[in-house]
């Protein structure tokens, strides 16, 4: 159970991200868990676990992160089409 919460958040993170910065997550709703989780990754190691959290995620580092990794991917596929 712990294991499809840690999905279902990492979905929501990764959707949540690519709503504020206004760009689509390439990969619909499993592109959203898996930048949600990578991004919850990289949040963690960057900014450390503070606020609240949820499976075991730290919902604030995580969500910057993931804004952090969205705008990378958008950036990247961007830089694809144009070629």
């Amino acid at each position: 159970m712990g294991f499809l919460l840690y999905l279902i958040v990492g979905g929501i993170i990764g959707w949540l991200a690519g709503l504020i910065l206004g760009r689509d997550v390439p990969g619909g709703v499993i592109g959203n868990i898996i930048l949600g989780i990578i991004g919850a990754w990289l949040g963690g190691e960057l900014f450390g676990d503070f606020g609240p959290t949820l499976a075991s995620i730290a919902i604030i580092p995580a969500l910057i992160g993931a804004i952090i990794v969205v705008f990378v991917v958008a950036l990247i596929m961007k830089a694809v089409r144009k070629k």
